[in-house]
């Protein structure tokens, strides 16, 4: 009786240990409820979208439903804030962009820390910016944009959806590195600044490329250059900055999962593999491309190299906010 009394106890013992112990048994069950995705922006834009086809295909392998819930306001700290404050069970995830997930951290005085609050799981896709300018501009290629810039300085007028915005910071790096210097007139959003760039209104934009793709086709604005290592599937023909004569200019938008601090490891593990299947999917590739998205390398698909490279995109973009003096109210 009482070797079978002591077994219990050991039994129970090892029960409640292995139920508070991060990768325990608890967290090898994992998931046995529904998973909350919180995008930090408004329902219908890109990160909402690409939330939405990553959820039913992630979804489907975990077994499990994942609810999108939109949590909007300032740039998405509101929604970042809300996951990093979240339990660390797997069961709250944030999705979000270099401007939610970096570029807020050097904008913002924020109380959490973007870097350490939240735990990566993968790079999902990207976005190449492009670089466009209006018709009449005397400059058919970036040597001769940048040239004729350099001719006109301060005149130029270059179109960004608000202060701090990917599009800014790209345009006061791209000042850094050619030596020119133009105006930057801030927007409610790319596409009224689209649409005065094909009225003439601007002259120049760097955003991301599906701002521009079916204007650039319907020959409405001129694409100088993709600030990217390789050029774009849907517009072959607008060469890299590589070859364009700016080697080593790059920008992009880019899109990542993250869990709450102190989630499980193995719970990290499961929602990795569970992103990198989408990821592999043919269907998921397509919708994302149809978006203007590429997925994201095999490589940064894994926690650890994603970590590494969201923290160097930090170190490379907030000593530009802090030089440019950018303030965000």
């Amino acid at each position: 009786m009482r070797l079978a009394r002591r077994k219990f106890l050991r039994l129970a013992s090892g029960a409640v240990a292995a139920g508070s112990y991060p990768g325990s048994a608890f967290s090898l069950e994992y998931p046995t409820r529904p998973i909350t995705l919180v995008v930090p922006f408004a329902a219908g834009g890109a990160t909402d979208v690409l939330a939405r086809v990553l959820a039913d295909a992630m979804g489907k392998s975990l077994g499990q439903t994942i609810i999108v819930e939109n949590v909007t306001g300032a740039a998405g700290t509101i929604g970042v804030a809300r996951a990093a404050r979240a339990t660390g069970d797997g069961y709250t995830l944030s999705i979000g962009t270099l401007t939610s997930h970096v570029l807020t951290g050097g904008l913002y005085k924020l109380d959490f820390d973007v870097l350490t609050d939240l735990t990566p799981i993968a790079e999902v896709a990207y976005e190449p910016l492009l670089i466009c300018i209006k018709n009449s501009l005397p400059a058919h290629n970036l040597q001769e944009l940048i040239a004729w810039l350099k001719a006109n300085p301060g005149k130029a007028s270059v179109g960004i959806p608000g202060a701090g915005s990917t599009g800014n910071l790209a345009g006061i790096s791209f000042q850094n590195v050619t030596g020119t210097t133009f105006q930057f007139v801030p927007y409610r959003g790319d596409a009224p600044a689209v649409q005065d760039m094909m009225a003439g209104q601007i002259d120049m934009m760097i955003e991301p490329s599906s701002n521009f793709t079916a204007q650039v086709l319907a020959g409405t604005i001129r694409a100088i250059a993709v600030p990217s290592k390789t050029r774009l599937a849907n517009l072959p023909d607008v060469p890299t900055t590589d070859e364009a004569g700016l080697p080593g200019f790059y920008a992009s938008i880019w899109f990542g999962l993250w869990a709450p601090k102190n989630t499980p490891k193995d719970v990290i593990t499961k929602l990795n593999a569970a992103a990198v299947a989408a990821l592999a999917d043919d269907n998921v590739k397509n919708r994302l491309n149809k978006l203007g998205q590429e997925v994201a390398t095999r490589d940064l698909q894994e926690p650890a190299a994603f970590a590494a490279f969201q923290k160097s995109e930090a170190e490379k973009w907030w000593p530009i906010i802090k030089a440019a003096n950018i303030k965000v109210e």
